[in-house]
């Protein structure tokens, strides 16, 4: 019997011992599996901020290089403005080359003085006509206006004349009954 506890007791050791190996190589799997779980997360972190710095670099990039377009895309417009026909007092440039009497819009530079006072004349012309017309209608509204009024008073004077000339007519047949009364 002492020859099957020793071997129990030597199975039991066993299995403590294997047990503990077993749970020792698991921690150490585990020490292990965590550290490769750091590893990997800051590699994909590190990743991400390379990548995020990547971005923002071709951006700034980016944006330089659309500064810079615009910048010299600015330029030549200013240099064209200033080079141009555009600026310039010189009236042939207004004129339409197929249309002579025709101005060109975008070339315009104003009139001259004969051409202003020849326009303020006609305005002046029109304003005139303008106010006549305005008096003429404005007589013309105060005279429809007054028409009630004046058809009113004829209605008056009519009725008044209706009972002048009934009183006359009752008169006359009462004259006339007298007359055959006699």
């Amino acid at each position: 019997n002492a020859a099957s506890q020793y071997s129990a007791l030597t199975i039991s050791l066993c299995v403590d011992t294997l047990s503990e190996q077993l749970r020792l190589a698991m921690d150490l799997r585990a020490t292990q599996l965590a550290k490769l779980e750091e590893c990997c997360r800051k590699a994909i972190m590190s990743a991400k901020a390379n990548s995020n710095k990547a971005q923002v670099a071709k951006m700034a990039k980016q944006q330089r290089h659309e500064h810079q377009h615009q910048w010299k895309a600015n330029f030549v417009e200013i240099q064209n403005q200033i080079t141009s026909d555009l600026l310039t007092e010189n009236p042939q440039v207004a004129q339409n080359p197929m249309a002579p009497h025709r101005v060109l819009p975008y070339c315009w530079k104003g009139m001259t003085a004969e051409q202003r006072a020849a326009i303020r004349k006609v305005q002046e012309v029109q304003h005139h006509e303008k106010e006549a017309q305005h008096q003429t209608e404005q007589a013309l509204d105060t005279k429809w206006e007054s028409q009630p009024m004046c058809l009113a008073q004829a209605a008056m004077e009519l009725e008044e004349q209706e009972r002048e000339l009934c009183a006359e007519f009752w008169w006359r047949v009462g004259s006339f009954d007298q007359w055959l009364a006699k």
